[in-house]
């Protein structure tokens, strides 16, 4: 769910043309928690989750649609 969450973040960046180091400008993140976040290596906050989003000018739900979760 991690990796799915990144690459849908990625793609919605590269979408708007943005860097990471722009996302994170505009979300108020660290570039490098950006990075760690589009390689589904962190798992991120509710207050993060809705950061990146308002950055991406994208519904929340549309980042979280339809993730497969790990398997316990």
């Amino acid at each position: 769910a991690l990796a799915q969450f990144g690459a849908r973040v990625r793609a919605r960046r590269n979408e708007l043309g943005l860097s990471q180091e722009g996302l994170a400008d505009q979300s108020g993140l660290h570039w490098t928690f950006v990075g760690q976040v589009e390689r589904g290596q962190r798992n991120l906050s509710l207050h993060n989750l809705l950061k990146l989003a308002a950055a991406l000018d994208i519904d929340p739900g549309e980042l979280v649609k339809d993730l497969v979760p790990p398997e316990s």
